[in-house]
């Protein structure tokens, strides 16, 4: 009888040591760790992130976990990159966790260069419009007897066409730079711009062109007759005439090859436009400009040609 009471106290005990171990110690929620985590923060606009994630998802299977992480969870996210949605997600994950590995999607240029010069490898992203030479080459398709394109910058901005004024010797164009000194001379320079160019060619230049100045550089050149190519979709459905973009399959496409860079090497590409491009059109521009129409497919045939035929040059 006393063994047996003995074995009933054992049993309670170990019992109760399983039940405190439980109480301190929540088991986590199961996980695969056969492959290495990606960490996805998002941009808050819950469709978008929700569809990213899905292609993201099925672009990653069989080669890393993709974990959404709240902004607290990235102040500890130290084992994988963080992919990031837009420029406030980017902005959030630089604020809390410096030394994550970010691979920032939905962003351009002039956001994330500076980024990525002082942390070359370590800092990357896929940008989602379309290069100034595709976007002027647009241009060109919906204008075919265009030969002059005007840019309009600051001074501080003004390097993001180097390159482009250099390429479009190529294609038979050329392109005049006008710099805005001021708030005061947008709409001074942008009339003379637009005497000199067949169309204005915008650039993701946020000193230019933001929500603060759109309205007018759109109706100036409206009542000049001519047509705004760029930076955006955005700024087609405010009124420029066309734009090129990346299309989502395009951009995860392009992050599941850095991501894979990143792991066998531990650093991220330079960050780029991906390969493939759409081109987004405001037909009430183009009939109020009277301009006909080719579709979006024939113009970025057009685009491709002229590429194809010049080497496939495209500017990053």
């Amino acid at each position: 009888m006393q063994a047996v009471k003995s074995l009933t106290a054992a049993a309670l005990l170990r019992t109760l040591m399983a039940l405190a171990y439980l109480t301190v110690s929540p088991a986590a929620p199961a996980q695969d760790t056969s492959y290495p985590p990606v960490y996805l923060a998002g941009s808050g606009n819950l469709a978008l992130d929700h569809h990213i994630q899905s292609l993201l998802e099925r672009a990653l299977e069989g080669q890393n976990n993709l974990v959404l992480i709240s902004d607290e969870q990235a102040a500890q996210a130290n084992d994988g990159p963080i992919v990031t949605l837009g420029p406030g997600a980017f902005s959030r994950i630089r604020q809390i966790n410096r030394e994550a590995p970010v691979l920032a999607l939905l962003v351009e240029p002039d956001f994330l260069e500076g980024f990525a010069r002082r942390s070359s490898g370590h800092i990357s992203g896929i940008y989602h419009g379309a290069t100034l030479l595709r976007q002027a080459l647009i241009g060109k398709a919906i204008l075919p007897q265009a030969t002059r394109i005007a840019l309009m910058a600051t001074s501080g901005t003004a390097e993001v066409y180097d390159e482009l004024i250099d390429q479009l010797q190529a294609y038979q164009l050329e392109a005049r730079l006008f710099v805005v000194d001021g708030d005061k001379q947008l709409i001074p320079t942008l009339n003379r711009a637009l005497s000199y160019g067949d169309f204005l060619l915008a650039a993701p230049d946020n000193t230019i062109y933001n929500p603060r100045t759109i309205k007018h550089v759109l109706l100036t050149a409206y009542r000049r007759n001519r047509i705004v190519i760029g930076p955006s979709q955005a700024y087609v459905k405010a009124g420029s005439l066309a734009s090129g973009y990346a299309p989502f399959p395009a951009m995860v496409e392009m992050a599941e090859d850095y991501l894979k860079s990143f792991f066998e090497s531990g650093e991220f590409p330079r960050p780029g436009y991906p390969p493939q491009f759409r081109v987004e059109i405001n037909e009430q521009v183009a009939r109020s400009l009277n301009i006909p129409l080719a579709t979006p497919e024939q113009i970025i045939r057009n685009v491709e040609l002229r590429l194809k035929e010049h080497g496939g040059q495209v500017d990053e």
